[in-house]
């Protein structure tokens, strides 16, 4: 019935310059604005009668009093019907016709075309979804419960459309020439070329290509970050330090934080007219340079920016590792450095690898910093950018350098994967473990002092630059203390009619609270959801679905950019311009955390919790209502929380589909830094920093810390 009524009393097309209820008095007459019934009718589109044969063919298996079986057939015919008729027809025919040359040979050319679709094409087609779903389960699919079948088939539906196509569209475009045709020589121009593969710098003749440029960066920030955050982790844990709780709040700040902020404390710290360049000129007569720009900035940028999120990694994995398998090789007389590098190491194998992932994958996608820092040091993300806004405009050569760039993405994804395959790292069960930890060998605590002792120094000093430059005059010259740029970015004044914002941020900072106010509980309700169908359901093409959740986070946020561009610009899905499609992009771009977190706690959950709400004729729905949700407050929180801070910092996914309409808060920032205004965007970045540590404040409060229940020693307490 839903169906139905969007197909007859909602606008069918999407227009960006119409809203819903502008459009709805044009439902019955407006050739843009009209429902899919009076287009099908009326305006020459009869391909859209497929829709309503489908919803009639369902409506008649429901209505008739038919076995499970002969129904579930039915609505199976009934939904495929509807569904490969709208579907089939929304990519074949565009704007203009025909959209490819072949259909119109044979069928003749179309009077008129169609836009992208709108609420009512919408609607229809989700209802189509979920009689599939039902179909499915009246057949005996998912055990006959058709909410499990409708959110597997539902739930795939989405992946399908916003991550898989986009990703492939993006992907194909790299063998397509202005033409429009497809060739492998259009792949093999873009990509052999000596931009992008040279080897100049090896042989001493020129620069490296940009994938080598790339990769390089990506694997010595992976190194370093990995190398740095094990040694915060194991200082923290083991170390019997008083800094766990302030390493705690250093580990939140790239969550906090727009990536580029430390960029910005750099240039601060060893710009042209940074204070350590000041110093070399005053004391040895050296003249500020630029030998800060480039491959050694970047790296030092990521390295502070991204070294807290392996610290987080493995301070998880370090206070899972069982004392009891320590205590086991002490008392076959091992020293505490053999029980470190034969035990403890090894245990600590599966962070160590998620953490080189993360720093390698963060860094192919950081766009911030090297746009920044980078100079005449280019990589991949960057090239990705200048192909689609530059001068050139050739988004097929964007497309290809995405090609290359989700290459190594998934290529180290895969390798991460293949060497943890097969090996068990169980420390945590349900039995009781109150075994005393064991302190860091002498010698690895003396390493551990020296190299992050120090780090951390600078970190702390870094971010103190950073957070200081948007209350001086102007940096390297005048450091008288101001709050005008503030005023520029934030100003608020008395009118004529009331109180205006009149700062020049006070837009892109509405349109970025608005739109991940937006996302986030999409995402984390959907991600919780994807979680619980992985976690208790078995189905065919499982795997396939669980790839399909996480490929975002394999794939740099720059690619999903160009992605959501190539495939959401023209018909059937015509968003690109809107902040629907920002927001969608937020979803997708954060979905793999809440489906990691949502797994991680449903593999704390007993299934007899489920089986016993089940066995008191509760249904699907029900249980996860009053029975799982409630028991996952603390993983929705989090994911809620970490999909709005992350949407609300984010730039390299979104820097393509942002437009004068809707700003946000980052490209604001890369704005005033391109013109230089350095203190407007300091500014920016510490009402964000202090915006971002509220809420992480309050997640913090709510979901609190996990404990193992294992004995502490006190500080003053010598352990042997």
């Amino acid at each position: 019935m839903l169906g139905l009524a969007s197909f007859a009393l909602l606008p069918w097309y999407f227009l960006q310059q119409l809203s819903l209820a502008d459009a709805m008095p044009g439902i019955w007459a407006g050739a843009e604005t009209a429902s899919g019934w009076v287009q099908a009718s009326q305006h020459g589109r009869p391909w859209l009668w497929s829709g309503l044969l489908g919803l009639l063919v369902c409506g008649v298996g429901v209505v008739r009093p038919w076995p499970a079986r002969r129904q579930g057939g039915v609505l199976l015919l009934g939904s495929l019907i509807g569904l490969l008729g709208l579907l089939l027809s929304g990519f074949a025919i565009g704007a203009t016709g025909w959209s490819f040359e072949s259909l119109e040979a044979v069928w003749g050319a179309l009077p008129t075309g169609q836009y992208g679709m709108g609420w009512g094409a919408a609607l229809v087609l989700l209802c189509l979804v979920v009689l599939l779903g039902a179909s499915l389960a009246r057949l005996g699919a998912f055990r006959g419960d058709v909410f499990v079948a409708a959110a597997v088939v539902g739930c795939s539906a989405l992946l399908a459309l916003f991550v898989v196509y986009p990703v492939l569209r993006s992907l194909v475009a790299a063998w397509v020439d202005d033409a429009g045709a497809y060739a492998w020589a259009h792949l093999l121009q873009r990509v052999a070329t000596e931009r992008i593969w040279g080897l100049g710098c090896v042989q001493g003749a020129g620069r490296c290509g940009v994938a080598w440029n790339t990769l390089w960066l990506a694997s010595i920030t992976a190194v370093g970050t990995t190398v740095l955050g094990t040694l915060m982790a194991l200082w923290a844990e083991r170390g019997s330090t008083r800094l766990a709780k302030p390493l705690n709040i250093l580990a939140m700040l790239p969550l906090i934080t727009p990536p580029f902020v430390v960029g910005l404390g750099l240039i601060l710290l060893f710009g042209r007219a940074g204070l350590f360049n000041q110093a070399l000129e005053w004391a040895f007569g050296i003249e500020p340079g630029r030998w800060f720009y480039g491959v050694f900035g970047i790296w030092l940028a990521q390295m502070f920016a991204f070294t807290p999120i392996a610290f987080m990694i493995m301070r998880g994995v370090v206070q899972g590792v069982s004392p009891s398998m320590e205590e086991a090789a002490q008392t076959l007389r091992a020293s505490r450095m053999q029980t470190f590098w034969t035990v403890t190491l090894p245990l600590l194998k599966p962070g160590l690898a998620n953490a080189f992932l993360v720093g390698f994958i963060e860094s192919m996608a950081d766009f911030g910093n090297p746009i920044i820092l980078g100079g005449q040091f280019a990589v991949l993300s960057t090239e990705i950018f200048f192909a689609i806004v530059g001068a050139a405009l050739d988004p097929g050569m964007a497309a290809a350098l995405a090609l290359v760039l989700t290459g190594f993405a998934l290529s180290v994804f895969f390798v991460q994967r293949r060497v943890l395959a097969g090996s068990g790292f169980t420390t945590v069960s349900g039995k009781g473990d109150a075994g005393v930890v064991m302190a860091l060998p002498p010698a690895v605590l003396r390493v551990c002092r020296a190299i992050a002792g120090p780090w951390l120094l600078f970190t702390v000093v870094v971010y103190l630059f950073a957070f200081a430059g948007g209350f001086v005059q102007t940096w390297g010259r005048d450091f008288t203390f101001t709050l005008a740029h503030f005023k520029t970015a934030f100003d608020v004044q008395l009118g004529e009619f009331g109180w205006v914002f009149a700062g020049t941020a006070w837009k892109s900072l509405f349109t970025t609270l608005s739109l991940s106010a937006m996302a986030a509980p999409i995402c984390a309700g959907v991600g919780l959801l994807m979680a619980w169908l992985l976690a208790r359901t078995e189905f065919r093409g499982k795997a396939a679905f669980e790839f399909s959740a996480l490929l975002t986070f394999a794939v740099p946020g720059t690619v999903l950019g160009v992605s959501y561009i190539l495939a959401f610009n023209v018909p059937p899905v015509e968003l690109t311009g809107t902040g629907l499609v920002i927001v969608l992009c937020f979803v997708f771009r954060n979905l793999p955390v809440g489906v990691r977190a949502g797994t991680a706690a449903f593999k704390q959950l007993d299934r007899s919790l489920d089986e016993a709400s089940q066995m008191l004729r509760a249904s699907t729905l029900t249980t996860l209502r009053r029975v799982v949700l409630p028991l996952l407050k603390p993983a929705l929180v989090a994911a809620l929380v970490y999909s709005f801070v992350r949407s609300m910092t984010t730039v390299s996914a979104v820097i393509f589909l942002v437009t004068a309409q809707y700003e946000l808060a980052t490209t604001y920032i890369i704005g005033r830094v391109g013109n230089g205004d350095y203190g407007v965007a300091l500014a920016y970045c510490t009402v964000l920093m202090v915006l971002m540590s509220v809420i992480t404040w309050g997640i913090q409060k709510l979901v609190g810390q996990r404990q193992l229940g294992r004995r502490a020693v006190p500080l003053n307490e010598t352990r042997v």
